[in-house]
């Protein structure tokens, strides 16, 4: 199979991203979010990969943001969570066994947050205990075993910039604002000179 082939296949599968659906979804996660709020992203595996990325990258763009490893949650990390923090969490499959475990065990700390999921399909369990789920849509992998996240984990990622892009614009956020939170590297010196 030629790269092209494969490069085509992914495109297709970002272009069957329900845009419209994934307009609601973002925005019911705008309205969970109050001042004293962090978004704690979390998933398995290369999804857990993805949701990492997303913590950093909202946390440099005005959001601040960190990303809890399901497995460690039961074993004291579940601690960072607060009462008006925000989950967003990754599963392709929808049956991810440490995150449906994670999702159970934000509900027994009593706190009431909100827990948003991003999955390829979504199940009773997910519409039952989250505040919204999005479903990307069962999407094929282009591994040639047809195994190894690859499609799928480019639809996470293209949500998550879409997420990012979204709550920047939602805040107002400046190139002043983006310079004060990176100052190193190459971004930083650009940042600087805009700002």
């Amino acid at each position: 199979m030629n790269l092209k082939s494969l490069l085509k296949q992914e495109i297709s599968a970002i272009s069957r991203i329900p845009v419209d659906r994934l307009a609601e979804f973002i925005e019911s996660i705008k309205r969970q979010l109050v001042p004293e709020s962090k978004i704690i992203t979390s998933g398995m595996g290369k999804a857990g990969q993805i949701s990492n990325t997303l913590a950093t990258t909202l946390s440099s763009t005005g959001t601040p943001s960190v990303f809890l490893h399901p497995s460690e949650a039961q074993h004291g990390d579940l601690g960072v969570i607060q009462p008006n923090d925000v989950l967003i969490m990754f599963t392709n499959s929808g049956k991810t066994r440490e995150i449906q475990e994670l999702i159970s065990l934000v509900h027994e700390l009593g706190n009431r947050n909100h827990i948003f999921v991003i999955t390829g399909q979504s199940n009773p369990y997910l519409n039952t205990k989250c505040s919204d789920v999005f479903e990307f849509g069962v999407v094929d992998e282009i591994c040639p075993l047809g195994l190894t996240p690859t499609t799928s984990t480019t639809c996470m990622s293209v949500i998550s910039d879409l997420i990012v892009v979204e709550l920047m614009s939602s805040k107002k956020f400046t190139t002043c604002d983006y310079f004060k939170r990176h100052h190193g590297g190459y971004l930083g010196e650009k940042s600087k000179i805009r700002s």
